[in-house]
């Protein structure tokens, strides 16, 4: 699994929507206490997948390690 690659919420993008907690089978994320998802596990995401961000609807993930949108 990744350590310099894994998924970055834009909470003022998120409608909560959930599809990236339903798509990923790895565990990657939690859901928050105020229903959203958060990344509380980076380290079980796969380096390269973008498969969560793929999925979002509301364009709300970037990915840290990625040279075109992460930080």
């Amino acid at each position: 699994m990744a350590k310099n690659w894994y998924p970055i919420i834009d909470y003022t993008k998120c409608a909560g929507c959930m599809q990236c907690y339903n798509f990923c089978p790895h565990g990657v994320f939690e859901i928050g206490p105020d229903g959203k998802p958060k990344v509380v596990h980076p380290e079980n995401c796969v380096e390269f997948c973008k498969g969560c961000g793929k999925i979002c609807d509301q364009k709300a993930i970037t990915f840290f390690g990625d040279k075109k949108g992460g930080k």
